[in-house]
């Protein structure tokens, strides 16, 4: 389908210290919209934004959860004079169309979007194309690197293992009694294509609309997906991330040696500092003031301006 493309709005953004940006809508196609945020210096550097899961906007929100989350890593970026581009899921799109089929949908939707993103900006002026994927987003970002080449990855918050085992992990420490049926579960899916016999404690998980998405997503597995890669990697991870724990980080980093591994201290799964209990993180994900924790921006930028 012919690329499409229109700046809705441009808005003149200042920073906290005073630094301008330009920020512009950018529709890829009919299902992607996004914010391109550029520095006043022109840049021929681009780091594209990849949400994580869910119905998950550009900013990093979802319905319940407003976080700003990738707003603020955003801007971070393009105070350091790093044009950023982040775009909301076709999910949402879907959803506000009325459109969805949840059925229908497949992870390779969301790696056809992100290669039509980095193509869309390979043809307006920049050269230099980092991704940075964000949870599901890490494995989205390390597909589409190796559909459509770009200059370098950062994996921020990625699992290293498949979705299924990324399950278990997290039942064995919050439900411990789900584990067996669920891995009961994931087999029937992967083997017979569909799950029947699931506990109703796995029935939102679980739901027959979702399973042929979730058995697509299944398929992959992130440390193989990086370890294909030719490119700069660097693996980010907080220490008080308690969906994707920074262990995941380090399955990465066996895959792929020569990658550079950071964990950033205190920081959350939604990329925010966290100095209390388990209360005072899940706060965090509904609080869009908090700003992001400033090493991931200090991290980020470094590895990008690195030759």
């Amino acid at each position: 389908m012919k690329t499409l493309f229109y700046v809705a709005f441009m808005l003149l953004g200042i920073s906290s210290k005073g630094q301008d940006w330009i920020e512009s809508e950018i529709r890829i196609n009919e299902l992607i919209s996004g914010t391109l945020l550029t520095p006043p210096q022109k840049t021929d550097t681009l780091a594209i934004i990849i949400a994580g899961s869910g119905p998950t906007d550009r900013n990093g929100n979802q319905q319940m959860q407003q976080n700003n989350s990738l707003k603020k890593l955003a801007e971070g970026l393009t105070r350091k004079s790093i044009a950023t581009y982040r775009y909301d899921k076709r999910i949402l799109k879907l959803l506000r169309n009325n459109t969805l089929k949840e059925e229908e949908l497949r992870f390779e939707d969301f790696v056809d979007d992100a290669v039509a993103t980095i193509n869309y900006f390979k043809n307006h002026d920049y050269s230099t194309i980092i991704l940075i994927g964000h949870s599901q987003g890490a494995l989205i970002a390390s597909l589409a690197a190796a559909e459509e080449p770009v200059n370098k990855l950062v994996s921020l918050a990625g699992s290293g293992q498949p979705l299924d085992l990324l399950i278990l992990d997290q039942l064995k420490k919050q439900a411990p009694g789900l584990v067996d049926n669920a891995k009961q579960a994931f087999d029937d899916l992967k083997t017979k294509g569909k799950a029947e016999n699931f506990s109703i404690g796995l029935a939102s998980l679980l739901r027959p609309s979702v399973q042929p998405f979730l058995k697509s997503w299944m398929a992959y597995d992130p440390a193989d997906a990086l370890q294909a890669l030719e490119i700069p990697i660097l693996l980010i991870s907080g220490t008080k991330d308690i969906q994707v724990p920074p262990g995941e980080s380090q399955l990465l980093k066996e895959a792929k040696p020569e990658a550079k591994l950071v964990l950033i201290d205190s920081m959350n799964h939604v990329l925010k500092k966290v100095t209390g209990d388990d209360l005072d993180n899940a706060k965090t994900y509904s609080n869009p003031g908090l700003p992001v924790a400033p090493e991931l921006i200090e991290e980020i930028s470094l590895f990008i301006r690195k030759n």
